[in-house]
């Protein structure tokens, strides 16, 4: 027998996911399995690199079997990846930051080689790429990012000897959401807000402001959760890994914890 909806952990709970396309669709159904009643509504979405030629120059040598590594540092990256029908050759190894890019790209049917297990950040990828520089030998390496992304990935490659080609892969753009969201958010509507990334914690002070205080903002690791502060952002919870599951998992207990109190 199925466990009643206002009896699962998340009963009761309205949340906003800041994320279309099928990351935000499955974190949806994730949270409707919890007894949420998630609404999807994309904050940021990307658009053609400023210099669109240098990344279809770049993906030709990437197809070519020009590059060693491929560094993905987002989700929305995959996207471009997937929009350009990009080809990574066996000899090239992919590079993710974290599990919820690692996801986007197995999902668009890429062989990802390399995550970090702790430092879902540029700072974690670049320590754990030292484990492939062998008798210093130099790698050839294409870091894809985005046009408002900190080269640290690239300086620190290169501090290190190797040959790096650092190409803006798309630009971030804030999407305006519906003038309903944003009154319910404001009058305290939902239980919860997610927040992905620091371009999305951007737009939820624009768009929405100050939070209330009976809304919980959630943010999907420790990096997203200090630009969100450096945005102006009130942060109450930080998923322990960057990832749905945890970002889910986080949630959930505090809303056990919540009931536990109430009875």
């Amino acid at each position: 027998m199925m466990t009643p909806w206002s009896n699962r952990p998340l009963g009761g709970w309205r949340v906003l996911v800041p994320r279309g396309g099928p990351w935000g669709h499955g974190v949806a159904s994730d949270l409707r399995a919890a007894g949420a009643t998630p609404v999807v509504a994309p904050m940021i979405n990307f658009a053609a690199a400023d210099d669109d030629g240098a990344l279809t120059v770049a993906l030709a040598s990437l197809a070519a079997g020009k590059f060693d590594w491929l560094t993905v540092t987002s989700a929305t990256t995959v996207d471009v990846l997937a929009a350009h029908q990009a080809t990574v050759p066996e000899s090239t190894h992919i590079a993710a930051v974290g599990e919820t890019t690692a996801a986007a790209l197995t999902a668009a049917g890429y062989q990802v080689d390399l995550v970090p297990p702790e430092d879902n950040s540029a700072k974690g990828l670049l320590r754990e790429l030292a484990q492939f520089e062998q008798y210093g030998a130099e790698l050839r390496i294409l870091t894809l990012r985005s046009d408002i992304a900190k080269p640290v990935l690239t300086e620190g490659l290169i501090a290190r000897g190797h040959t790096v080609e650092s190409v803006v892969a798309y630009r971030t753009i804030g999407v305006p959401v519906d003038e309903a969201i944003v009154r319910d958010i404001q009058a305290g509507a939902f239980k919860a807000v997610f927040v992905t990334s620091g371009s999305v914690a951007e737009q939820v002070q624009l768009q929405f402001g100050s939070m209330p205080e009976t809304t919980i903002v959630a943010a999907i690791g420790p990096q997203t959760a200090r630009d969100a502060a450096a945005y102006g952002v009130r942060v109450d919870l930080v998923a322990k890994e960057r990832s749905a599951v945890s970002l889910i998992d986080a949630i959930v207990e505090v809303a056990k914890a919540q009931k536990s109190d109430d009875e």
